[in-house]
């Protein structure tokens, strides 16, 4: 297949898979891991030495749900964060999953740093 051929879906997937091959999670500092479909945008905390998920959020219903997605994003993020600090967990590896650094996934990721994360 010729790199003009490739749909953004399989572009993305080799992107998620170089970045993922770079970092990892621990238990003391996991990996927030950004997921984003048409409807909401999703987030979790994984150890992945333990292969376990810590803590999760999502803007699919409540109040997160509210306003345009880039404001639920935030939301997601202050709540992730929120949840971290529950667990004792104030430092985590940021993993974008190929998506581009800007909108949505920034958002969340100052939602989660104005919760009080430290990438």
């Amino acid at each position: 297949m010729s790199r003009r051929n490739q749909s953004k879906e399989i572009k993305r997937n080799k992107i998620k898979m170089r970045i993922r091959s770079k970092i990892g999670g621990t238990a003391e500092r996991p990996r927030l891991s950004v997921y984003k479909s048409n409807n909401a945008v999703y987030c979790q905390l994984i150890d992945d030495e333990a292969g376990i998920t810590l803590a999760n959020s999502q803007s699919l219903k409540g109040p997160l749900a509210a306003g345009n997605k880039t404001e639920q994003a935030d939301k997601v993020g202050q709540e992730i964060a929120a949840k971290a600090l529950a667990i004792n967990i104030q430092s985590v590896v940021f993993d974008r999953s190929g998506y581009p650094y800007h909108g949505i996934v920034k958002s969340l990721a100052e939602g989660a740093r104005k919760g009080g994360l430290n990438f």
